[in-house]
């Protein structure tokens, strides 16, 4: 493995120069930086991670982290993940700043605003999809602080990576399953978190492109919100069968599901709908074994929360953008009789 002595030799330059070159620190003529650069790459030079622990000891790197569903047990997950990276990463001495939010657009300006004031040197977040937020992060950028997104993405700004599914190739999966499962007509209840987040409706846009492509006999009765509350979401589904009683089937986007299919369990339906959901939370699995629900697609949220801290740490020690700024997981789906 090349050393900052060997480059410094072969570039004809001091070790203090090279090293302020690999470190990002400025103050080197360009010539000069892209010859050492160039230099390193041939030598595929990489750092010592003994010497990059303790830079990053010294500065003592404050992670904010800002994540929707205060009660949402798919994030609990996603912060598990991100625990687990955060302890294998203790020689970075790193720490995290935790916050969960409803799906509220002021709330998260003012939270990511409380956390640039308590001095954190990079986000992960989990954004509502406004414009409001992507300058946030633009903002956030400029001073120095990059921001990872997790779960949900907002493109249209300058976050350096993306944790994540996929979610129109989601939709798209769920139509393909409503469509091997269910026979005949199709009318179809959606159930969604908020309109206002991006996956969320990413997953009813690329449902609603299959069944266009393939010209299947689904006709979409009712979409409602329930803001992943089960609370809300038992409501919102009792009203949605009370009002379009030849609904045979659901589609649930996000969160809220046990709520909706206690729902189903009360109606007066004279045959059980197929329900399609996504994740593996225990209350949809406790539904998918008791065969409420169909089919659940699942997103691996532990790993989304593993690899977000760990692209954005790995930003903060090397200043170097991710190689795949766009980290989609594998979608898997899980049946009654995966059990």
């Amino acid at each position: 493995m090349a050393t900052i002595k060997e480059i410094a030799e072969l570039a004809g330059v001091s070790r203090g120069t090279v090293d302020r070159v690999l470190n990002h620190r400025g103050f080197v003529n360009a010539d000069t930086e892209k010859k050492v650069l160039e230099i390193a790459g041939l030598l595929n030079y990489q750092p010592n991670k003994a010497g990059m622990a303790l830079a990053a000891q010294k500065k003592k790197y404050v992670i904010g982290v800002l994540l929707f569903g205060e009660e949402n047990p798919f994030f609990d997950e996603v912060v598990d993940g991100l625990n687990a990276k955060l302890e294998e990463l203790s020689i970075y001495g790193c720490t995290v700043l935790l916050h969960r939010i409803p799906f509220d657009l002021h709330t998260q300006l003012k939270r990511i605003d409380m956390l640039r004031e308590e001095g954190i040197h990079g986000l992960i977040l989990s954004p509502y999809n406004a414009a409001e937020v992507a300058l946030k992060i633009d903002e956030l950028w400029e001073a120095g602080i990059p921001c990872v997104t997790v779960n949900t993405d907002i493109p249209n700004s300058r976050r350096i990576a993306y944790v994540g599914s996929d979610y129109h190739k989601c939709g798209r999966v769920a139509a393909n399953l409503l469509q091997l499962v269910a026979s005949g007509i199709i009318r179809l209840g959606i159930v969604t978190g908020s309109h206002n987040i991006l996956c969320h409706e990413e997953r009813i846009h690329g449902f609603s492109d299959y069944v266009k492509a393939n010209k299947l006999p689904v006709q979409i009765m009712d979409i409602r919100e329930n803001n992943d509350d089960d609370y809300q979401s038992y409501d919102v589904v009792s009203a949605m069968l009370s009002e379009h009683p030849k609904i045979n089937a659901l589609y649930f986007t996000a969160a809220g599901v046990f709520g909706g299919c206690r729902a189903i369990q009360n109606s007066s339906l004279s045959k059980l709908p197929v329900v399609i959901t996504f994740d593996a939370v225990p209350s949809t699995l406790e539904m998918l074994k008791s065969g409420i629900v169909t089919a659940t697609i699942c997103q691996h949220p532990e790993e989304q929360g593993a690899r977000s801290l760990s692209l954005l740490v790995d930003y903060l020690l090397t200043n170097k953008l991710p190689e795949q700024p766009l980290v989609h997981m594998d979608l898997e789906i899980k049946i009654k009789e995966s059990f």
